[in-house]
This record gives C-alpha cells, structure tokens and sequence, in this order.
C-alpha cells in the first residue's frame, strides 16, 4: 500500500471556503483503479494559518502514480473551486509520500 499526504496551511478566517472547496468537488478517485480511501482532515490553528491535510491510501505506489498521469486526475484538478478570487493558502501544498510498512486494525469497529 502507497499513502499519498497534501498539507495545506490555510489562512485563518479561510477555512470555510476551503472546505467548500473540499465538499463540493468532483474527485474521480472512485473511477480509479487502485483507489483505497481518501480523507480531509483539520489539524492544528496557528496565529496565521489552520493546517490541514489530504491522506488518500493507495494499493501501490504505481496506481497513485498512474491516478497522477491520468485524465480523472485532469478532470479532478482543472478547476481549483475557490470562488472567492484570492489565495487560501500561505505558500504551496507540500506533498508527501509513504510507504506502507505495517497495519493494524481494530478487531471491531467502534
């Protein structure tokens, strides 16, 4: 398994636009071979920005590679979706990528 990772540092008093953005995208990843899970996730507030991250789970590197190289990726990012008109964010997303290693799971599910 591949873990795919955007951090986003997004300028305090932008959050709800960015996760306007985020609710009502078009994202394709159902329509990709090798697509596991993707979730948005809220991280700490500094003075000037939120955090936030983007974690998709991939069945290989080579799948989320091929989701990079491939028209539904196209289609997913030809529109940022920010209506607002100015930038969200404090710099670039920074991507990181992850092998997987180990997992676990619970036995049930709370």
């Amino acid at each position: 398994m591949f873990i795919a990772m955007n951090r986003f540092q997004v300028i305090r008093g932008k959050e709800q636009a960015f996760e306007t953005v985020w609710n009502t995208r078009d994202s394709y990843l159902s329509e990709v071979p090798g697509f596991i899970e993707f979730q948005l996730v809220r991280g700490p507030e500094a003075e000037d920005h939120t955090l936030y991250a983007t974690h998709t789970v991939w069945a290989s590197k080579t799948a989320f590679e091929d989701w990079t190289r491939s028209d539904a990726f196209r289609r997913a990012h030809s529109r940022a979706g920010n209506e607002t008109g100015g930038s969200l964010y404090l710099g670039h997303p920074k991507f990181e990528g992850f092998a997987v290693l180990i997992t676990e799971r619970a036995k049930t599910v709370a």
